[in-house]
């Protein structure tokens, strides 16, 4: 029997499109309905660009409004591809599928989505991607479900074997009780293909409420740079925190044992709630697509700018393309939380057409 040679792709692998799950009035959003619209429309224009986009719509009225600005916004229709499937929330990082390639084709995992350890509702979340699988939006692209609780953002690949993670996240006792990190590890390594887990101790955000979502502290940029979230005011509660995930950081080595290139990201001028509540404002949380690279901003003029030449050297070739995302971090996420990737293949070459 042929052994099937599986892949966990890096972001920067070449993608058929993008997948965002559409705001409505029946999510959080509700109340800041408009300017997280407008997030979403410009996220929506940077992606058909340079690749398909993928708008998953709560019913067939939402999808015909959300098809409508869309296309009034610039998005191509040929570029579109609409679906319905009711949610609880936008997070599609966090209840969209997750892809490895199996000698090169992809193949779609649907991991367990549990409300970032039952803290949200998360029933329709996640059941998405069986709806979306049923409704042929897919194609012909295979589905498996898997039997254990993993967002998205909590899983950082090199694309060469190599997952980078949180301990804080992974091994949460509210995600998957039964299992340690031997069994973790395992199954990881069996559904993902991957050989090394880097595993971080430190590294935290007030406001996250996520349990330390690595795309909130630290992405790989190629197979040798990693971009983190650095902290250099003693002054701020998070810097001890941050510190000590630095120093991790310069300790991790390569498959070839090499240490990392690293690249810190600045901290955002410090936001917060009508609660006093910090937000979780963190350049990490960019996304990589084919020829640009969309970087979250958040009306900080030094900092945004700062943080746009670190991407511009980190992604030679690619536009570099802000999207404000001051709106997002209302619900303590950011640009990456909202988005997933769907590396080349996934997506039919025509748009399904939905009645």
């Amino acid at each position: 029997m042929a052994v099937v040679r599986r892949i966990f792709p890096a972001e920067w692998f070449p993608q058929s499109g993008v997948m965002l799950t559409w705001p409505h009035d029946r999510t959080h959003w509700a109340p800041h309905l408009a300017a997280v619209e407008t997030v979403f429309l410009n996220i929506a224009r940077a992606v058909c660009a340079h690749e398909n986009l993928l708008v998953v719509c709560r019913d067939k009225a939402h999808r015909v409004y959300v098809e409508a600005r869309l296309l009034k916004n610039g998005c191509a229709r040929e570029r579109l591809h609409l679906a319905i499937a009711p949610a609880d929330d936008t997070w599609a990082r966090d209840h969209g599928p997750i892809t490895v390639l199996d000698d090169g084709l992809p193949h779609l995992l649907d991991f367990r989505f549990n409300g970032w350890g039952g803290k949200y509702p998360h029933a329709q979340d996640d059941a998405i991607n069986h709806a979306l699988n049923t409704s042929a939006t897919f194609g012909n692209t295979p589905m498996t479900p898997v039997n254990v609780v993993l967002e998205g953002g909590s899983i950082e690949t090199d694309g060469q074997g190599t997952l980078l993670t949180t301990r804080r996240c992974l091994l949460a006792p509210s995600r998957n009780p039964d299992l340690d990190q031997a069994a973790i590890e395992q199954r990881l390594q069996e559904t993902l293909g991957v050989r090394r887990i880097l595993w971080l101790e430190h590294g935290a955000l007030d406001g996250d409420d996520t349990d330390g979502h690595i795309d909130t502290l630290a992405r790989f940029c190629d197979e040798r740079t990693i971009a983190h979230v650095h902290c250099d005011d003693p002054g701020d509660r998070q810097y001890p925190e941050l510190q000590a995930m630095k120093k991790e950081l310069e300790q991790l080595r390569d498959a070839s044992g090499q240490p990392y290139r690293l690249l810190p990201l600045p901290m955002p001028r410090a936001r917060y709630d009508d609660a006093s509540q910090r937000l979780p404002a963190t350049y990490a949380n960019f996304l990589i697509i084919n020829g640009a690279v969309l970087m979250p901003t958040y009306d900080d003029p030094r900092h945004d700018e700062e943080a746009r030449r670190i991407f511009e050297h980190a992604f030679p070739g690619r536009e570099i393309i802000g999207i404000d995302c001051l709106p997002i971090i209302q619900q303590y996420g950011s640009l990456h939380c909202l988005s997933m990737q769907l590396p080349a293949g996934v997506l039919p070459a025509v748009p399904a057409t939905l009645t």
